[in-house]
């Protein structure tokens, strides 16, 4: 999915969510855990609830590495159920030495077939150039987090006067313009996402941190909305744990519908 039909996907369904689909086996429900195929079923349960109030899902690899060969079989599942009119991302984090970053964008633009992969940053421009010469895909690079160890190295000040994190984001947007590179910019950071939305004024931001870590939609959009939207506001716990009973997708729907209805108000 291309930059021009992401924005038609968001003014089509009136919705910049991107729903998380981190799902932990030991979480989904009672009446799922001792089904052979229980967490295929939950995520499809998922997808089927949400898909219209959405534009985007992000698979946490991690949740699915941890289970072996046949967690990414479910991953491979899963991104194939999901829908060609949303964005398909796998939050995966790599980031590595130009050759092995060329397997990891086959692994899961080719393989896996995702439409877009996290990337850490922190190698340098080659770690990452592998993935963003790849056509119509997108890769999402770690600007600033939401997690408190933000604080021990995005936040660093240079001997420039600005924080890492903002270097990383200018010379990045220089070096790649906005078709296929996003950012990753924490929900928690509401003045820190208006300084990014200055130093990359047309990227997309995937923001994670809203729902249950606690950021608030309002203070995102007021900080980071451009005039193609430019957000994908990602909801994960919020949403799909939203009932652990037999009313999980009625409930995950409801939770995912309340976050639509507050953005359909900026588009």
């Amino acid at each position: 999915m291309n930059k021009s039909s992401l924005i038609a996907q968001i003014k089509q369904k009136k919705t910049f969510l991107c729903v998380g689909l981190d799902v932990d086996p030991n979480l989904i429900p009672e009446h799922l855990k001792n089904q052979k195929n229980g967490v295929l079923a939950f995520n499809k349960a998922i997808i089927d609830a949400t898909k219209d109030l959405c534009v985007s899902y992000k698979i946490n690899t991690a949740f699915f590495e941890a289970q072996g060969a046949r967690g990414w079989d479910l991953m491979e599942e899963i991104f194939s159920y999901i829908p060609d009119n949303c964005l398909k991302i796998a939050d995966a984090k790599r980031g590595d030495i130009g050759n092995t970053s060329s397997q990891y964008a086959t692994a899961f633009f080719d393989n896996l077939k995702a439409d877009a992969i996290t990337l850490s940053p922190y190698m340098g421009f080659d770690s990452i150039d592998p993935f963003l010469a790849v056509k119509n895909k997108w890769s999402i690079v770690l600007a600033l987090t939401s997690n408190k160890g933000s604080n021990d190295f995005e936040k660093l000040e240079l001997t420039t006067g600005e924080k890492l994190y903002e270097r990383v984001v200018k010379d990045l947007y220089s070096r790649y313009g906005t078709e296929n590179l996003m950012f990753v910019v924490g929900a928690t950071n509401d003045k820190d996402i208006a300084t990014i939305r200055k130093l990359a004024p047309y990227s997309f931001f995937l923001v994670p941190g809203i729902g249950a870590q606690g950021g608030n939609l309002k203070s995102v959009c007021e900080n980071g909305l451009n005039s193609e939207i430019g957000l994908l506001v990602n909801a994960s716990r919020s949403i799909i744990y939203a009932s652990s009973g037999a009313d999980f997708a009625t409930a995950a729907h409801d939770a995912a519908k309340s976050i639509q209805n507050e953005m359909s108000f900026y588009i």
